[in-house]
């Protein structure tokens, strides 16, 4: 059973520019969720920039991904990778709801969630050269040509991106739709300070490290095509 649920101002950040946060269909778990869980995976805009050690209690690698959706993988990627810190950043308040709830019954400890704009939290609380990998799995295609601009890999995006990137840091992109594939190795060749990790215009095989998602693997069934793109932090290797 679900029912309509109103975000709560302190689960707000500032307003948001290129997404709005609305209230969706919740169901109790996840509605539950924010009155239980975030307190402990929940960050905020209003705290400005991210203090690491402070949040996880360590130093260690970090992993960020934006638009991780019901963030079973995200949660997955956690769980395999206790060395690494992740933090999510979501504006959709029903897969934050199912995140943090279910990271708190496996009692996740490295993981982290925004709710709000990927790009004020990548510019508002995001050092330079502080990401060690840039996640952006599946993100809305927009399909239509009038709405190419709405798609989130845009030249000025990235590059805020790569600013966020540690020297070594990389960035890990995919998706199910073989136009916007295309278009994300176009942008991505043509961007300053990226370097292509498989080679010019090639794309990855998918790392161990990005689990199969339930539609991933219907899709491979129905001869469904996925493509990974990883491009490195070209300063790196200056």
């Amino acid at each position: 059973m679900s029912e309509t649920f109103e975000i709560k101002p302190e689960y707000k950040n500032k307003p948001i520019r290129s997404y709005v946060i609305r209230g969706g269909r919740m169901t109790e778990g996840q509605k539950k969720a924010f009155d239980h869980a975030w307190e402990q995976y929940g960050l905020s805009l209003f705290s400005g920039p991210l203090d690491q050690e402070a949040v996880f209690g360590r130093a260690a690698p970090l992993v960020v991904e934006v638009g991780f959706g019901m963030g079973d993988s995200l949660l997955e990627m956690a769980l395999a990778q206790p060395e690494k810190d992740f933090v999510g950043i979501e504006v959709h308040p029903p897969g934050v709801g199912r995140l943090i709830n279910n990271a708190a019954k496996a009692s996740v400890a490295n993981l982290r969630v925004y709710m709000a704009d990927a790009v004020d939290v990548l510019e508002d609380c995001f050092a330079q050269e502080s990401i060690d990998r840039f996640q952006l799995y599946f993100p809305d295609p927009w399909h239509k040509k009038k709405h190419n601009k709405r798609r989130i890999v845009q030249p000025e995006f990235m590059q805020l991106v790569r600013s966020r990137l540690t020297k070594t840091g990389i960035c890990h992109m995919a998706t199910d739709w073989e136009p916007y594939a295309d278009y994300m190795m176009e942008v991505m060749s043509a961007a300053p300070g990226y370097e292509n990790a498989m080679g010019e215009y090639l794309f990855s095989p998918r790392p161990d490290y990005r689990p199969l998602t339930k539609f991933e693997k219907r899709g491979e069934r129905l001869g469904h095509g996925v493509w990974d793109l990883l491009f490195n932090n070209a300063e790196g290797n200056e």
